[in-house]
């Protein structure tokens, strides 16, 4: 059974930085996209980053594009979001997703496509 559990969350400053991590279990590290997305209360699920196991590519929303990044840890089945200058608008639960096989470009920006979800982790950004 596939597993993801974030962790990293937490409050700060506008300005600052968080690095959140997300591990996953219950089947290879390879063949798959790992994804970020987030809620913020009342709003839709909404795409963050994603990045392609097998070959490292990356794509993200274009209001992270610049501050946010994502990568990956093979050896750790880990998957991390780096994310700096954070703003009072990156408040939201942020999701770990995966999908059971490579997605193109369009569909990893819609949350229906993906097939697995942690619980989440609260981001909290002050003014």
């Amino acid at each position: 059974q596939v597993q993801l559990v974030e962790s990293g969350g937490g409050s700060v400053q506008a300005g600052g930085s968080l690095r959140l991590s997300c591990t996953a279990s219950g089947r290879t590290f390879s063949g798959f996209d790992m994804g970020w997305f987030w809620q913020a209360p009342g709003e839709e699920r909404e795409f963050v980053a994603s990045i392609n196991l097998d070959d490292g590519s990356t794509y993200y929303a274009n209001s992270v594009e610049g501050r946010f990044t994502i990568s990956k840890d093979s050896a750790k089945n880990t998957v991390y979001l780096e994310m700096k200058s954070l703003e009072p608008e990156d408040t939201a639960i942020y999701y770990c997703a995966s999908d059971r096989k490579l997605m193109s470009e369009p569909r990893l920006r819609d949350p229906v496509f993906w097939d697995y979800w942690g619980r989440g982790t609260q981001v909290t950004v002050s003014s």
